[in-house]
């Protein structure tokens, strides 16, 4: 505890910061935000995305203001005889269940010229009779704010009011509201949360009065100007009104009674108002008598109908029977489209429609009181185990727990929210967590492992994770500086692998390369803390001796060529139950001083080696198949190592070599090699001194006997056809056994 101390305390500070969020001491306007956008993501994730059919939107589009010449109806508003007519078509033609109007009729319809009429009857032909007989004939079938109400009445038409509350509209109220759905004093003392409004733009009274209900159209924008919900209850001098979409449900439903539903404990911060009731109905409402919306997918969750083919009976009956119909506008010259978690331009008339939806299948997200006492239980238990557990793990085992916690917190949150409909906060839980991995990162990275993540990201690619955390106890002594240091290095090549490859399907080819690679490095690394240098293709380099200093770098070397070539058995096995050609492949391994460090281009370095030495290691390899050889090394490597099994091959002048080099091939450790293998060695030991003495019979014959027990002859038939051509065409005076190689 006291090596982590600073970190405990400063991550319980923290922990106690969201705390004092969570129960409102203080309020970061940052976690609201993000709140915000986090039930955005979540409901955009968990939406439907499918229409409903019980609602439908009767459009005032551009194609129904167009001029009646090309299809229309003309500019918005209406004469209302022509709505008029519209209620009878959808009530009596279409077998509509209920009409909601986004719309207020504010405004006397003046449009028929009765109010011309008038005032001519009052001046200019007050004195003539017959004018005055026909304009009271006339005036019935003008006065179309009469027709119209005389439309509504005994119908399930439900009309939209707008209530305000800037300074402006203090005084301002037009119109008629409907009856209020609760009076004056219905919540008696009991502090409720319901928004106030103080002024309203509502309908003409002969219209209200002959509509069934009328509902506000009211949304309540969050302060990021997205609307998420909408105010189920809303309070005006005393009394309170209800939305266009709950007056709708219950005008399909005979109007059941509103009921509020209060929490038992009313002397509490949160708002005692939790539920609305209406009949079979249960809305819950948040701390303003809100509720969120249940939006189900973006604009088009519901099916469209433009206006004036109503009017012109275009769409077909079973298409709006029985529907509940709302009438609202999506034309942007009407300017009513939201901002909304869904659709940054969002249709009004839809955000009712989908409230509507939530009513009706009892889905809306609900924010109870106890949410606040569900976040602070959260941000304890998640706070206080990441800060107690982080600084003891490492970043790997850090990023694990962060993870598991982080899928957790989301999972859970996810499934309440999705299947219980439940809105617990989820932004500053997933955020704390956040904070506590990044600070304890940061602190280990910047104060307690500054070294070992320098020497980590400088060789943890090239060498084994335990020379890395040798390297770390004194990273000041390492670097990765150009010097020379006497090293071992190894190349390996698959033999014929183009063959191979042409065999395989791409995707096999990859697991097979894969594979390859990935035993034969773990060899080199895990097994013998060899440093990994680059893969060439199928082709593998690999180095000892750096960047951590390696006394026997070439023993360790020979031993891991060795043992590469028994886990090539292995994979051999593996690939062939699987129906994949076997493959063989060629080290080569070299001794000697070489330059080692980080070496190439201001494009891209490698931490590598360079040299004669290397150049020869790679000619090694190169040359095992011309012998039949699994693994050959140098005569520096064979001075550099001991205990191993070893037969000298030949002398010979690679590519690129004025000076001659012995090479040697390995079998094994002295005892774990079998008996007939070193018998094999000493006859071909005497072989090779009679054909570098030119005694090509005793050779030819000691090779003859070498191939009868030998299970791998390839390399006396080298020799044997050496002797051939030597005999046709002898060496040079002064021949000493060297061979020439002309290709790399």
């Amino acid at each position: 505890m006291k090596k982590y101390f600073a970190r405990i305390a400063i991550g319980i500070a923290i922990v106690a910061m969201f705390l004092a969020h969570a129960v409102h001491l203080f309020r970061v306007p940052l976690l609201e935000n993000l709140e915000a956008i986090v039930y955005d993501t979540r409901l955009r994730l968990t939406m439907p995305r499918t229409v409903d059919p019980r609602v439908v939107i009767l459009d005032i589009d551009e194609k129904s203001l167009q001029e009646k010449e090309n299809g229309g109806e003309g500019r918005w508003p209406w004469p209302r005889d022509r709505l008029a007519l519209l209620l009878d078509k959808l009530f009596d033609k279409y077998g509509i269940a209920v009409v909601g109007f986004d719309v207020v009729f504010a405004e006397r319809d003046e449009s028929s010229g009765i109010r011309v009429l008038e005032r001519l009857g009052k001046r200019e032909l007050k004195g003539v009779p017959q004018f005055q007989s026909v304009l009271d004939q006339v005036r019935p079938q003008l006065e179309y704010d009469d027709i119209f109400a005389s439309k509504m009445k005994g119908r399930a038409v439900v009309l939209g009011h707008v209530l305000l509350s800037d300074d402006a509209a203090n005084t301002t109220k037009k119109g008629m509201l409907p009856p209020p759905v609760l009076p004056v004093g219905a919540f008696g003392n009991r502090r409720v949360g319901v928004t106030s409004w103080s002024g309203y733009t509502a309908n003409l009274e002969r219209l209200q009065s002959a509509a069934s209900s009328a509902g506000h159209i009211n949304p309540l924008p969050d302060q990021d100007g997205i609307t998420r919900r909408v105010p189920i209850l809303v309070e005006h001098a005393g009394a309170y009104y209800e939305p266009l979409s709950l007056a709708m449900v219950r005008a399909v439903h005979d109007r059941p009674p509103v009921v509020p539903v209060v929490s038992q404990d009313g002397t509490t911060d949160y708002s005692g108002l939790e539920w609305i009731k209406s009949g079979p109905f249960e809305i819950p409402v948040d701390f303003q008598a809100a509720a969120l919306v249940p939006y189900r997918g973006s604009k088009g969750s519901y099916r469209y109908y433009s206006l004036v083919d109503v009017l012109n009976e275009r769409v077909p009956v079973e298409e709006l029977r029985g529907k509940i119909a709302l009438i609202g506008t999506t034309a942007p010259g009407l300017l009513d489209l939201r901002a909304t978690p869904v659709d940054p331009v969002y249709p009004g008339v839809e955000i009712h429609a989908n409230l509507i939806s939530g009513i009706l299948d009892g889905n809306i997200k609900q924010r109870p009181p106890y949410v606040v006492g569900a976040e602070f239980l959260l941000l304890l238990l998640s706070g206080v185990v990441l800060t107690l557990l982080l600084p003891r793990l490492t970043p790997f085992k850090s990023m694990l727990v962060t993870a598991l916690v982080l899928l957790g917190v989301v999972g859970a949150n996810l499934v309440v929210f999705h299947w219980g409909n439940l809105v617990l906060p989820l932004a500053s839980g997933v955020l704390l967590v956040l904070i506590l991995f990044t600070f304890n990162m940061a602190y280990g990275f910047l104060v307690e492992a500054r070294g070992t993540r320098l020497i980590t990201s400088l060789f943890g690619q090239y060498v084994p994770p335990e020379l890395v955390e040798q390297m770390a106890l004194n990273p000041e002594q390492f670097n990765m500086a150009p010097r020379a240091e006497d090293l071992t290095v190894l190349f390996s090549d698959v033999r014929g692998f183009t063959t191979i490859s042409e065999s395989l399907s791409p995707d096999d080819l990859s697991l097979y390369i894969n594979d390859y690679l990935t035993t034969m490095s773990m060899v080199i690394r895990e097994g013998h803390r060899g440093t990994l240098d680059k893969y060439i293709g199928d082709a593998i380099m690999a180095f000892w001796g750096a960047p951590v200093a390696d006394p026997n770098h070439a023993q360790n070397g020979v031993l891991a060529a060795l043992d590469m070539m028994k886990q090539a058995a292995v994979l051999n096995q593996k690939f062939s139950e699987k129906g994949w050609p076997p493959f063989a492949i060629g080290i080569g391994v070299n001794s000697g001083v070489m330059r080692v460090g980080d070496m190439g281009s201001k494009i891209r370095k490698a931490y590598t080696v360079m040299g004669d030495a290397v150049n020869l290691g790679s000619r090694l390899e190169g040359i095992t198949k011309q012998y039949g050889a699994d693994i050959i090394i140098g005569e520096p490597t064979k001075k550099r190592i001991t205990g191993i099994v070893l037969r000298e091959i030949d002398l010979v002048q690679v590519k690129g070599k004025d000076e001659p080099v012995a090479i040697f091939e390995p079998f094994g450790l002295e005892g774990a090699v079998e008996q007939t293998r070193l018998d094999e060695i000493k006859l071909w030991n005497q072989a090779l001194r009679f054909y570098r003495a030119q005694d090509w019979d005793k050779a030819e014959l000691q090779l003859i006997n070498l191939k009868k027990v030998s299970v791998k002859p390839y390399l006396y038939d080298v020799f044997l056809e050496r002797i051939a051509g030597y005999r046709a065409n002898p060496p040079d005076a002064g021949w000493n056994g060297v061979h020439k190689f002309e290709t790399k």
